[in-house]
């Protein structure tokens, strides 16, 4: 049981989760510790568990999946997150990839994928349901495509780019300095300094860079 991956479910259909916990349990070396009807008590399960990998499903009330996966970051709880949804949405697929998410998955092919993608995930790789695999590499091509018109991003050093993502989540200056415990000044250099290796004039332009493409930071 020591080497067993931890999992907490959380949905808030009573029936699916049933199922889905039926279907990882009979696997050897799956263990389900905990299960979550909302998104409030899934995030609670989750810090008394640490689990090795949580499933949210990205709608369920009080919070949502996203919602509880923002906080799991603000909180750094080291959990890796598989998104359910029954939505086909290549939005939603590239919040839950800016989220940090290792997993995405339809509901209505969870039953048969979940094992897989729990092994993928607990491997550290990445999964996503067949049926939208395209959207991987349309995220990709984009990403390349970013790459090539903006080359200068491979110079700009870890806590540039951690303030280029506080940056996209349309955060100030000040709540930036709080977040990362440095300067107003300091954090005022910094992007001076992002605005100035990727040619950005202005801090109305590094916005706009940073929430157009906040997907590839």
């Amino acid at each position: 049981m020591g080497n067993d991956i931890t999992i907490v479910i959380a949905d808030d259909h009573p029936l699916f989760r049933k199922g889905l916990l039926e279907t990882i349990e009979a696997h050897a070396g799956y263990r389900v510790v905990g299960e979550a009807e909302d998104g409030a008590v899934a995030l609670r399960l989750i810090e008394e568990c640490m689990p090795s990998i949580t499933i949210l499903d990205i709608e369920m009330p009080v919070m949502d999946g996203f919602s509880v996966a923002l906080a799991m970051g603000k909180r750094h709880l080291p959990v890796e997150i598989i998104f359910l949804t029954m939505h086909k949405d290549e939005d939603l697929f590239n919040e839950a990839m800016d989220l940090g998410a290792k997993g995405f998955l339809l509901k209505e092919n969870a039953a048969q994928d979940i094992l897989d993608c729990i092994g993928t995930v607990a491997a550290g790789r990445y999964y996503l349901s067949p049926h939208i695999s395209s959207y991987l590499v349309s995220r990709n091509d984009r990403a390349k495509s970013l790459l090539q018109k903006h080359p200068s991003l491979v110079l700009l050093t870890p806590t540039e780019r951690n303030i280029l993502r506080k940056i996209a989540e349309n955060k100030t200056t000040k709540e930036i300095a709080a977040e990362l415990y440095i300067s107003h000044k300091t954090v005022e250099n910094h992007r001076a300094n992002i605005a100035r290796k990727l040619n950005l004039r202005g801090s109305h332009h590094l916005l706009r860079f940073a929430l157009e493409n906040k997907s590839f930071f």
